[in-house]
C-alpha cells in the first residue's frame, strides 16, 4: 500500500519540496538535467511498467508520449487533466493536497521526452485547496531553479501553468478541455485529427491525467518491472481507488492492481450499520452498476472488472447498501448527465432530457408500462452516437440498472412507490 502517488503520506507537510526530496523526489529529473537519461530510455521504461492512463480510458502511457512527433521543431504541449468531475472520484484531488511535486516531476518529464516546453495542469474550479497546494510547490520548483530555460545551464527548458476550470463536466474530455484552455466553449472536439498532432492552439499536445504523471517519477527511480510486478497481468503497477457509498471509512486507498475487490471494501470498514451489500459501481458513475454477487467475485483490474460487466474507470467505487432504491439512483445519475451535456450532439443532448423525463415520471407515480422498453430505447439511440463519451456515461448505467435490477423499477411502475422500505 502507498507505494507510489501516497508514499509520503504519513510524513509532515507531505506537500512540501523538503519531504519530495527527501524521499528520492527530483531525483530522475536531475538525471536528466545531466544528460543521464534519453527519452527512449524513458518510454522503454513506461512501456515496461504497464502503466496505463489513470484518468478512466486506461491506454498505455508509454505508447502515449511515443505517439508524439518529438523530432519535429515546432512548439508541444503536455497537459495534465486535474479537472476531476466523474461522481464518485475525489483521488486526484488528494494527489494535488499530499504530493504536488510528483505531478510537477512527471509532468516536466513528460515535456523532456515529447520535446514539449510548456505545460498546462487543468484543475476543477472548485478544488481551491489542492489549487494552492500546486501553486506553492510550483514556486518552490521554480525558487529552486527545477523548471524553466535551459533548467541548470542544460538545453532542457520546461514551463509550467496552472488553469483553474469553470466546473463543467464535458471539459474532463481531453480535447473539450483544450477548448477551455484556449478560451473557447469547453466541447469536444473531432476526431481525427487527434491532440498528438493538433492539440492546444492547433500543436502537439499529449494530455495525461495527474495519478498517470505522478505515477511516473516513481517508476522510472524504481524501474518498470518494479511497478509492474506490483500488479497483474495487463494492469501493472498499484492504484487509487476511490471508496465511497455506504462504508464505514470512505477515503482514497493506493493499492495493487488486481486486489479483491472483498479486501478493498474491509478495508473501508465493510458496510455501515450493518446493512447488507446491494450493488457497486467500480469505475465512477459512467461505467456499469454491479449486483453484490458480481462485484464481491471480482478483482480490482481491468480485465476482471470488465469480466463482471463493468469497467475499471478511473477507480472510482461507490458503494450501495440495501437501503437503497435503485430507482431513485438511476434518477439522480440521469439529472447529472442531462445537465452536463454540453448540447453539441443531438443524440446526447435530446437523449439525456429523454432518460431523465422518463425517470422522473416513473418517481412521481406516473410511470407506463412500456417505460423500461422506452429507456433502453433512448440509451441504445445514444449509445456510440456521440463525439464525445458523455452519451455512452449516460447510456451505459440505464441499460446495466434495468438488467439487473428490473424488478425494483417494475414494481415503482405498478404501484407508484419504491419496494425498498427504508431507501435513503
Amino acid at each position: 500500500m502507498n507505494e507510489v502517488c501516497f508514499k509520503n503520506i504519513d510524513k509532515k507537510e507531505p506537500w512540501s519540496l523538503s519531504t519530495y526530496e527527501a524521499s528520492g523526489g527530483y531525483s530522475v529529473w536531475r538525471k536528466i538535467l545531466k544528460g543521464e537519461l534519453s527519452p527512449e530510455n524513458i518510454i522503454d521504461e513506461l512501456k515496461a511498467s504497464g502503466l496505463r492512463g489513470r484518468g478512466g480510458a486506461g491506454f498505455p502511457t508509454g505508447l502515449k508520449w511515443s505517439f508524439m512527433p518529438r523530432n519535429s521543431d515546432i512548439q508541444k504541449y503536455v497537459v495534465c487533466n486535474s479537472d476531476e468531475g466523474e461522481p464518485g472520484t475525489c483521488k486526484d484531488r488528494d494527489i494535488l493536497r499530499f504530493n504536488p511535486h510528483s505531478v510537477i516531476e512527471g509532468m516536466a518529464i513528460g515535456g523532456y521526452v515529447m520535446k514539449a516546453s510548456v505545460g498546462y495542469n487543468y484543475i476543477r474550479g472548485e478544488f481551491m485547496e489542492p489549487f494552492y497546494r500546486f501553486e506553492a510547490a510550483l514556486k518552490e520548483a521554480y525558487k529552486t531553479g527545477l523548471l524553466g530555460k535551459n533548467i541548470s545551464g542544460s538545453s532542457v527548458s520546461f514551463d509550467l501553468y496552472t488553469h483553474l476550470g469553470a466546473g463543467a463536466y464535458i471539459c474532463g474530455e481531453e480535447t473539450a478541455l483544450i477548448e477551455s484552455l484556449e478560451g473557447k466553449k469547453g466541447q469536444p472536439r473531432f476526431k481525427p485529427p487527434f491532440p498528438a498532432n493538433v492539440g492546444l492552439y492547433g500543436k502537439p499536445t499529449t494530455v495525461n491525467n495527474t495519478e498517470s504523471f505522478a505515477s511516473v517519477p516513481e517508476i522510472l527511480a524504481k524501474g518498470g518491472k518494479w511497478f509492474h510486478d506490483l500488479g497483474v497481468k495487463n494492469s501493472g503497477g498499484c492504484k487509487l481507488f476511490s471508496v465511497t457509498g455506504h462504508v464505514k471509512r470512505p477515503a482514497n486507498f493506493e493499492v495493487p492492481m488486481g486486489i479483491p475487490f472483498k479486501d478493498l471494501l474491509d478495508m473501508a470498514g465493510g458496510i455501515r450499520d450493518g446493512r447488507k451489500l446491494k450493488a457497486v459501481i467500480p469505475g465512477g458513475s459512467s461505467t456499469p452498476v454491479l449486483t453484490a454477487d458480481e462485484a464481491l467475485a471480482m478483482n480490482m483490474d481491468y480485465d476482471s472488472i470488465e469480466n463482471a460487466g463493468s469497467m475499471l474507470g478511473a477507480g472510482s467505487v461507490i458503494v450501495m447498501d440495501d437501503s437503497t432504491c435503485m430507482v431513485k439512483t438511476l434518477t439522480r445519475l440521469a439529472h447529472f448527465y442531462y445537465d452536463e451535456s454540453c448540447g453539441q450532439c443531438t443524440p446526447c443532448r435530446e437523449g439525456t432530457g429523454w432518460l431523465y423525463r422518463i425517470l422522473k415520471r416513473i418517481m412521481d407515480g406516473d410511470g407506463k408500462s412500456g417505460d423500461l422498453d422506452l429507456l433502453n430505447n433512448v440509451g441504445s439511440n445514444i449509445l456510440g452516437n456521440t463525439i464525445c463519451a458523455l452519451g455512452d456515461a449516460a447510456a451505459m448505467p440505464v441499460e446495466s440498472f434495468l438488467r439487473n435490477f428490473s424488478e425494483e423499477f417494475e414494481y415503482y411502475i405498478e404501484n407508484g412507490k419504491s419496494m425498498v422500505k427504508d431507501n435513503v
